[in-house]
């Protein structure tokens, strides 16, 4: 794995339509640093669909292919299968969805490339609601957080579907979380990813501060409080079974919370309860390695 310079070999023009602050946008442009220019990307209808432009217009320097909600994965299996009949083995395709796409609209066709192993890469950038469209819950939207579907004191009130047990009950030969506070992991497992023949899964968190009530000026900084507090872990599972455990964090979850508009009608109690759920899933993850 090599070191990037991270202001760089900028995949992403500027001038897009990306919100300030946008994580997805910090995710995609270290994404391709990886991947390189010999990359298809298909994004079906996200956040992503809008930042990359209407066609003719693009903001992204590799080719795109804009596809419906539910077949970002089957699109991307169909781009592979197309260049492998031309004789092109290089091209990497990846499949880009947010996490409606991905734990919800997308998941049936997800769950088939999965099945066949293609060989793709599918990606989930994770804002945790459906941003796009207005700030809709999704199997993605975490416990305690408002939404314009989950509003006042009707806030969520199940847990976050685990996506990464998911896809490592499916066998694929990898599968990991990134995190765009922490560039050169995320780079290192895009390197990793695109090295293995058949379906790679990677989940990124890539805050959102339109959706989380944020400062856009914090949404790095609160991306990596995530990883450092273990509501979002950093972690690799190859075949399915076997785990490795990038970062251990060390914090509690109170100052993260409490930094998020999304959650301040929480209670104390409230966030004593989601500490517990973090603690006792990241002892699963332990028991794993």
């Amino acid at each position: 794995m090599r070191n990037y310079n991270l202001t760089e070999d900028v995949f992403v023009n500027p001038g897009n339509m990306g919100c300030p602050g946008c994580g997805a946008t910090i995710a995609m442009n270290l994404a391709l640093k990886a991947l390189g220019e010999k990359t298809i990307v298909t994004i079906p209808a996200c956040c992503w669909a809008v930042i990359a432009g209407p066609y003719p217009m693009t903001t992204l320097k590799v080719p795109i292919l804009h596809t419906v909600f539910a077949s970002a994965a089957v699109t991307a299996s169909g781009i592979r299968a197309a260049l492998e009949y031309q004789g092109d083995n290089e091209t990497t395709v990846m499949a880009w969805a947010g996490d409606g796409g991905t734990f919800d609209i997308g998941i049936q066709s997800l769950s088939g490339a999965a099945e066949r192993n293609d060989d793709i890469i599918f990606v989930c950038y994770d804002n945790e609601a459906y941003m796009n469209t207005g700030v809709q819950k999704s199997s993605s939207t975490p416990y305690g957080t408002n939404t314009t579907t989950s509003p006042g004191t009707g806030w969520k009130k199940t847990r976050k579907k685990k996506i990464m047990e998911i896809m490592a009950a499916h066998r694929i030969p990898y599968a990991a979380t990134a995190n765009i506070a922490y560039p050169q992991d995320l780079i290192n497992k895009f390197e990793k990813a695109k090295s293995i023949k058949g379906t790679k899964f990677i989940h990124i968190y890539a805050s959102c501060p339109t959706g989380w009530k944020i400062p856009s000026e914090i949404s790095v900084k609160i991306a990596r409080m995530a990883t450092k507090c273990n509501f979002f872990p950093l972690y690799e599972v190859e075949d399915g079974i076997h785990y490795q455990l990038n970062h251990v964090g060390d914090q509690s979850v109170r100052e993260y919370y409490k930094m998020q508009g999304r959650f301040k009608h929480l209670s104390d109690d409230d966030i004593d309860k989601i500490q517990n759920y973090i603690d006792s899933d990241f002892e699963v993850l332990l028991g794993r390695l």
